[in-house]
């Protein structure tokens, strides 16, 4: 029972899942946007929180979610099933990099593995879901390249130094920067992670902050906003 997080509209069952849902996924989940998203994909979905969210955010799309790890696929499949939004998202356990959809997508988002070059979790399931190859992410943004629409939008949520290297690398597949979320503990504290979102268009970038916490222990008001459609706390 202590592995099933609920939400308002569904529940994830997180048994045999490396990462468990987290701060960076859910912002993921309530920020990440577009017009009107009638294809959405979610790379590396672990619990599928991600994927459900959207699903409930957009409800005219059909979210598709790749997924590498055998025992989180797994978990994940079942809690689609388990959704509101069944009959709309659709779980591959692949390698996001042999994975051939047959149409493209105007939403694709991913909390990917994010720590190159660092210390290896001694866990090899984490080691999975959290670090990725020196070359990881030429390759994620060359795919996903060739997987949008012309007006379609990637979202990332990455550590801010990882971010800066997505956004320099994204450029060789006419990718650019058009919104940055600076997520922070609190006013008081730099950035830990960077929402980011790459399109076609080279338009100026429209940048925010998000601040978690107004005092120990107290969520801000900005932040209860953002998840008061998910979270039972809000």
């Amino acid at each position: 029972m202590g592995s099933v997080f609920r939400f308002k509209q569904f529940s994830l069952d997180q048994q045999g899942c490396a990462m468990k849902i987290n701060t960076d996924g859910v912002l993921l989940g309530a920020l990440a946007s577009h017009e009107d998203p009638l294809r959405i994909l979610d790379i590396g979905t672990g619990t599928g929180v991600i994927a459900l969210m959207l699903a409930q955010r957009f409800p005219s799309a059909v979210v598709d979610a790749v997924e590498i790890d055998p025992s989180a696929a797994s978990a994940a499949e079942k809690n689609f099933i388990e959704s509101p939004f069944a009959d709309r998202v659709r779980l591959s356990g692949h390698d996001f990099l042999q994975f051939k959809p047959l149409h493209k997508y105007d939403l694709i988002v991913s909390n990917p593995p994010f720590f190159v070059n660092d210390l290896k979790n001694p866990e090899k399931r984490k080691e999975l879901a959290r670090h990725a190859d020196p070359d990881f992410f030429e390759l994620m943004l060359r795919q996903a390249a060739e997987m949008m629409n012309p007006k379609g939008l990637l979202w990332l949520i990455l550590p801010v130094k990882q971010a800066e290297f997505v956004i320099q690398q994204a450029v060789r597949w006419k990718l650019y920067p058009c919104r940055r979320f600076q997520i922070c503990s609190d006013a008081q504290k730099p950035a830990f992670r960077q929402l980011i979102c790459l399109g076609f268009e080279d338009v100026p970038v429209r940048r925010d902050n998000v601040y978690i916490y107004a005092a120990q222990g107290v969520y801000t008001t900005q932040y209860q906003m953002l998840l008061k459609e998910f979270f039972l706390a809000f």
